[in-house]
């Protein structure tokens, strides 16, 4: 595609801003955003220094996300001792802080900044679907960094289409909206079906797919999930089918060591059988191919395994 496209789609999600934004009630947001922007331009050391200090302390709690991370390492990773599933924990918090603290600087830095803080290997896996006039859909599992490869490629002319949920706090939405598609993209309100979605793709978007979501019971199948099984969506192959795109596995990682974001981009898929569950595993295996050797890029803090066959919660109580 070229520079001169044009993204705006009717359909897609374009929030605005807004003179309310400006009231009070949404000093908080402004105060934190104008605090974190000096931050995010400090070297990569001195924001690893602070985020390490700050998991030290909030990964001895055992209430909210931190207790949430370990109920999920707990049911996954059952073989691990309790104190290397918490050492994965405090590094799990040590990586997410010093990606956040950073993360404005995406949109206060520029283009050829990003670039050189960013690694992608395997892009040649898209060239050539793209010089196939292959339409591809990118499965792109829960990690910290699970907005770059879709800023990162928009910038090299290669624009995303995605489905999100807005957020409660509409200054916050506009803010992280503004920051997605930056260099360009599209994103869909879920709330406004897939149709849109499938069209962009057609229409020679990259889709942006995220496949650890839980959406309940009646819209998923139960797979196997780590050591455990979980909720699984299980329109991953009908997808493909209908928006005639391949599946191409992509996750992104954060180094703390170095600052640099990488990106990891597989092979496509193989075509899926149709069979519900033997497709939903399909998914859950490039989740497990890619957090297996870096857990603390993941997002165990999310309500991954809420809804399990006998209908418990394990995070009731936390």
């Amino acid at each position: 595609m070229s520079n001169s496209r044009n993204d705006y789609d009717p359909k897609a999600y374009n929030p605005e801003f807004k003179m309310a934004y400006l009231a009070p009630k949404h000093w908080g947001v402004w105060l934190g955003l104008f605090l974190g922007m000096p931050i995010a331009l400090l070297p990569n050391k001195v924001r690893a220094s602070i985020a390490q200090f700050a998991a030290r302390k909030l990964a001895k709690k055992q209430k909210g996300p931190v207790q949430k991370a370990r109920i999920n390492l707990g049911l996954c990773f059952p073989e691990k001792t309790e104190a290397e599933r918490e050492q994965i924990i405090e590094k799990c918090l040590a990586t997410a802080g010093t990606f956040l603290l950073g993360f404005p600087a995406i949109s206060l830095r520029s283009k050829k900044w990003l670039e050189r803080h960013s690694k992608i290997t395997g892009l040649e896996h898209l060239k050539k679907l793209q010089e196939e006039g292959q339409s591809a859909i990118l499965l792109v599992p829960h990690s910290w960094a699970i907005d770059i490869p879709a800023i990162l490629l928009a910038s090299r002319g290669l624009p995303v289409s995605a489905m999100a949920n807005s957020q409660k706090n509409p200054l916050t939405d506009w803010l992280m909206h503004k920051q997605r598609v930056q260099y360009g993209g599209r994103v869909y309100d879920r709330s406004g079906g897939i149709k849109p979605f499938i069209k962009s793709v057609k229409d020679g978007y990259l889709g942006y797919y995220l496949p650890d979501q839980d959406h309940g019971p009646e819209q998923s199948v139960f797979v196997d999930f780590f050591a455990t099984e979980k909720a699984t969506l299980p329109g991953l192959g009908k997808l493909a089918k209908v928006s005639k795109a391949k599946i191409v596995p992509t996750f992104a990682s954060y180094n703390v060591e170095t600052g640099q974001y990488e990106i990891e981009i597989k092979p496509p898929m193989a075509d899926f059988t149709g069979d519900e569950h033997e497709d939903a595993r399909a998914m859950n295996i490039v989740v497990e191919e890619f957090v297996t050797p870096k857990p603390e890029q993941y997002m165990w803090i999310l309500k991954l395994l809420k809804t399990r066959r006998d209908g418990n919660d394990p995070y009731v109580g936390y």
